[in-house]
């Protein structure tokens, strides 16, 4: 017959997650305040075509893409059977060259609007 063998008791395994915490290194720290490096934070001048829709003037990119789906939006430019789809209005068609285009697209279309 075999014997058996006592078992050990096992050790806590509390203490791995508090060493992976001490070592994180502090992000915020490292970036000097004031300073905006974000492509998307900084100012770019339209074309007419889009300063038509986002306004005259330097605007963020960020700021440009939101102007642009307000202005979808509102009027409701969206394809029904597929949200994805845009259909262009007059002043959009200018822009995107073509009726339709879908809303991953359309981000292409407006860095060429862009400067």
């Amino acid at each position: 017959m075999p014997t058996k063998t006592p078992e050990k008791p096992k050790k806590a395994a509390a203490k791995a997650p508090a060493k992976a915490a001490a070592k994180a290194p502090a992000k915020a720290a490292a970036k000097p305040a004031g300073k905006t490096t974000n492509a998307l934070q900084m100012p770019l001048t339209p074309s007419a075509e889009l300063a038509a829709i986002v306004g005259e003037g330097p605007i963020p990119r960020a700021a440009v893409v939101s102007k642009i789906w307000d202005y979808i939006k509102t009027r409701k430019l969206q394809d029904p059977t597929d949200k994805r789809q845009i259909v262009a209005d007059p002043a959009l068609k200018k822009i995107f060259g073509k009726d339709k285009v879908s809303m991953f697209e359309m981000n292409k279309h407006l860095a060429a609007h862009l400067k």
